[in-house]
């Protein structure tokens, strides 16, 4: 027999995505070039590129999205009758400041927001607002050298400040950098752009260390919105935003133990530092040893202090697993080299291992590590979708997925006592893959008609999952 719990009133159920991933319109409204307007499609075999510009013979899924920009009051028609109670989307800098470095900012782009954001209110959603999803003004990348440069500390909370006042008493939660952790794969110039805003060839001397310079600006910069906010209003709910995706050691040989340890510590020392106002002591003894240089100062360290977040949001879609190596006496973790298959747990077809378990395993380490409310604001299966020739599309591996992890946070929230504001999963309709550029790659309840070109009707339409997913939301989580 099934378990049943049930989720405390006022829990927020509701869906995510991100502005570039589905708004499209990347030219209308007086919206700059972002980062994600160079990155060019892949697929799982074949890495998005990074183009020097936008340049012509290139596709770019980003400009397109779901022509979310034009449909969005149809969509979100659609979250109403799942039964949302809020919707995590992004503000895309460069609709408010095209470049970045501004000194006043666009209306046009100021004016879609309260547009969305009045439309979600009368549906009676809550926006759940993300201030930087890995769409970075390109200009700030190619002028100032990303967040490397302390100009940008200013830059991004003169954006924050605007869109703060612009939306008091629209918008209550916000979180600063989308899973700010991903920069922990620093050797990758993929992440070094979308998490840091750096722009280097792979193998570029110095790597790490711009990781980290840019990483301690973003906090600092994280920080000083943070008290911004709460002065603006005080009833602000700011919190960080982690991609939480557990290491466990493969085995229980204590060096694998030690390893796993090393890994969890290399990728979530971001959290430590938004949610506890201090840099772990075991990462200025790392750069210490490494020769990596980092300008922290004084007024640094209190910023830190002073400007610790209300809550954690974090995504998690998977785990990963780790063991130690006789060439490695440090336990120095480098998630390109370092993972290993999990012989326990199964795969999606992108290889990423399904988990149900770890959700539950990572909010009780993340509450007994951080001690700030949780908030899952991205959960998902990535799958190919068939659509019939009927217009139905049966995804009952979907409904599996999340039926098993909603599971394990109810267990969390009911047995656990782990303090959970609410459960967003990620792509509620179908977008472009950030990690890939593919619209192949399906998360939603609801199905787009478009295929990696951007060619279809962008017909919406109701998947299996749709139905399942808004009964859940009526019952509170009791029926899965």
């Amino acid at each position: 027999m099934t378990e049943q719990y049930k989720m405390p009133e006022g829990f927020l159920w509701g869906g995510a995505v991100a502005a570039h991933q589905l708004e499209g319109g990347w030219q209308e409204g007086g919206k700059g070039v972002s980062i994600a307007d160079v990155m060019t499609s892949g697929d799982k075999d074949h890495p998005r590129r990074v183009t020097d510009g936008v340049k012509q013979g290139e596709v770019y899924p980003n400009h397109w999205g779901i022509d979310f920009y034009h449909r969005y009051p149809g969509d979100v028609e659609l979250f109403a009758e799942l039964g949302f109670k809020c919707f995590r989307t992004s503000i895309a800098w460069t609709r408010i400041f095209p470049n970045g470095d501004e000194d006043e900012p666009n209306e046009a782009g100021l004016k879609f927001y309260d547009d969305l954001f009045d439309d979600l209110l009368k549906h009676d959603i809550q926006p759940v607002i993300t201030l930087s999803h890995f769409e970075m003004p390109y200009h700030l990348v190619t002028e100032y050298g990303g967040w490397t440069n302390k100009k940008l500390i200013g830059f991004f909370t003169k954006f924050a400040e605007t869109v703060f006042k612009r939306y008091k008493g629209k918008v209550k939660y916000w979180m600063t950098f989308n899973e700010i952790n991903n920069q922990t794969t620093w050797d990758s110039p993929h992440h070094l752009l979308q998490d840091s805003a750096i722009k280097v060839e792979e193998g570029t001397p110095g790597m790490e260390e711009m990781m980290y310079q840019a990483a301690h600006n973003e906090v600092v910069a994280s920080a000083k919105v943070v008290q911004l906010g709460h002065q603006i209003d005080p009833e602000y709910q700011i919190g960080a935003m982690i991609a939480m995706c557990p290491i466990y050691p493969l085995t229980a040989n204590p060096k694998d133990i030690m390893m796993a340890e090393r890994a969890m510590q290399t990728r979530y020392w971001f959290g430590d530092v938004q949610a506890n106002g201090e840099y772990p002591s075991w990462l200025p003894k790392y750069w210490e040893r490494n020769n990596i240089h980092v300008d922290v100062t004084d007024e640094d360290r209190k910023t830190l202090m002073d400007g610790r977040v209300d809550y954690v949001g974090f995504s998690y879609y998977m785990s990963f697993t780790t063991k130690a190596t006789d060439d490695n006496p440090d336990y120095v973790y480098t998630e390109s080299k370092d993972l290993v298959d999990n012989p326990y747990v199964e795969k999606s077809d992108w290889g990423w291992q399904i988990d149900p378990v770890g959700l539950r395993y990572s909010m009780n380490w993340m509450n007994d590590r951080w001690h700030k409310p949780l908030f899952i604001v991205e959960n998902g299966f990535g799958a190919y979708d068939k659509k019939e020739n009927d217009g139905s599309v049966h995804d009952d591996y979907r409904v599996k997925y999340f039926h098993d992890h909603i599971l394990e946070m109810e267990k969390a929230v009911a047995l656990d006592g782990v303090d959970l504001i609410g459960y967003t999963p990620w792509g509620c309709i179908d977008l472009v893959s950030a990690s890939t550029g593919e619209m192949a790659k399906r998360y939603g309840f609801i199905y787009v008609d478009e295929d990696d070109l951007g060619h279809g009707s962008l017909e919406r339409s109701k998947k299996d999952s749709f139905a399942w997913y808004q009964n859940v939301i009526k019952t509170n989580g009791a029926e899965l």
